[in-house]
């Protein structure tokens, strides 16, 4: 591909920090934020080229299990004041639900389509992967502690059970290609 011609016209940045508390309580804060290259008419005025459209942040705090037990959501910058900030409140249904457990899909029920954010909910489905890179070595795990087969495996092309990495390195769970034998 080459870049002949090309100009910016949008930047979507996705950050998402994970932070370690004093009281034993994980935070992750993400932020989704959109920037438009040109000028562009809005309701409520002139957006500048540069400045935020979009500009949200869902800081969910958790536990060492990576259950939810608080949620606050915050709208910096959106195109539609006074309707895309009122909504924070709804994200309160996330509270209870554990990142590692049918999050994704419990999410979209709860918080999905006109009941909340597109933008916060899609940046919500972020939190499972970011909290285990953030935390996975710390955390508690009850799937390892119980004898049962840890969580993160079969989740990704590299470690699916079938595969070098399981055989390697968790050859407990690890299963021969079509035959689903555990070795």
């Amino acid at each position: 591909m080459t870049a002949t011609n090309r100009r910016p016209v949008h930047t979507r940045s996705i950050r998402i920090d994970a932070y370690a508390r004093e009281d034993h309580v994980w935070e992750l804060v993400a932020n989704i934020r959109d920037v438009k290259y040109r000028d562009i008419e809005l309701e409520a005025g002139t957006l500048a080229a540069g400045d935020a459209l979009h500009d949200m942040v869902i800081t969910v705090e958790l536990d060492r299990r990576l259950e939810i037990l608080a949620v606050t959501v915050k709208t910096v910058a959106a195109p539609f004041p006074g309707n895309c900030d009122t909504f924070s409140d709804v994200y309160q249904a996330l509270v209870g639900l554990n990142l590692l457990n049918g999050f994704r899909a419990a999410a979209r029920q709860r918080v999905g389509g006109n009941i909340g954010c597109t933008h916060v909910t899609e940046l919500a489905a972020l939190l499972p992967t970011a909290a285990v890179q953030a935390f996975g070595h710390d955390m508690e795990r009850p799937d390892i502690a119980g004898g049962g087969m840890p969580a993160h495996l079969d989740r990704c092309r590299a470690l699916r059970l079938d595969g070098p990495v399981v055989a390697k390195h968790y050859p407990r769970w690890y299963k021969i290609a079509n035959q689903g034998d555990t070795k």
